[in-house]
C-alpha cells in the first residue's frame, strides 16, 4: 500500500471537509469561548484558569482574554478559592450554563444528522477510526519525521 499516496487523498479530503459550514460550526464549538464555557459549564464546582489552559493547550494569557469576555457578558463569575486564596475560581452563571447547554445540543444535533447520514456502518467505522487516532496521535513526534519543517506544527 502506497501511505503517502492515501495520505494526500486523506488530506484532500479533510479539507473539503473542513469548508463546510457544519464542519466550521463544530470546529468553532470545540475552541474559544464556546469551548471554554462549556468546560467550565461540565465542571459545577468551578475550575482554574489553568486547568483550562492545560486542557485547550494555549496560554494563560489567551485564557485571561476569554474569561474577561465571557465574565463581561455574565457567562462567568471568578472568585477567591477557598482553600488556597492564591487561586481564583472560575464558575459558570445561569446564563452561561444555558447558553453552553444550548451550544453542546446544536453540536449533538449536527453531529448526529451527520453519521445518520453516513449510515449505521459508516457511522460506527468512522467512530471507532477517530477514536483510534486520538489514541496513536500523542505518540507521533514530529522531529522524527525528516524533512518537515517543525516550526510549521508548534
Amino acid at each position: 500500500m502506497d501511505y503517502a499516496e492515501l495520505a494526500e487523498e486523506l488530506l484532500n479530503n479533510m479539507f473539503m471537509f473542513h469548508k463546510t459550514k457544519s464542519q466550521k460550526n463544530i470546529a468553532e464549538a470545540l475552541q474559544g469561548e464556546a469551548f471554554v464555557l462549556s468546560y467550565i459549564a461540565f465542571h459545577s464546582n468551578g475550575v482554574l484558569p489553568g486547568d483550562i489552559s492545560c486542557e485547550m493547550n494555549v496560554s494563560s494569557a489567551r485564557i485571561a482574554a476569554v474569561l474577561n469576555n465571557l465574565e463581561k457578558k455574565g457567562l462567568i463569575t471568578r472568585q477567591i478559592n477557598k482553600n488556597d486564596r492564591r487561586k481564583i475560581l472560575v464558575k459558570v452563571t445561569e446564563q452561561g450554563k444555558l447558553l453552553a447547554e444550548n451550544h453542546h445540543k446544536g453540536l449533538l444535533g449536527i453531529t448526529a444528522k451527520t453519521l445518520e447520514l453516513l449510515g449505521e456502518r459508516d457511522a460506527a467505522e468512522y467512530v471507532r477510526i477517530t477514536g483510534r487516532l486520538a489514541e496513536i496521535t500523542p505518540n507521533i513526534n514530529i522531529s522524527d519525521l525528516k524533512g518537515v519543517n517543525e516550526e510549521c506544527y508548534n
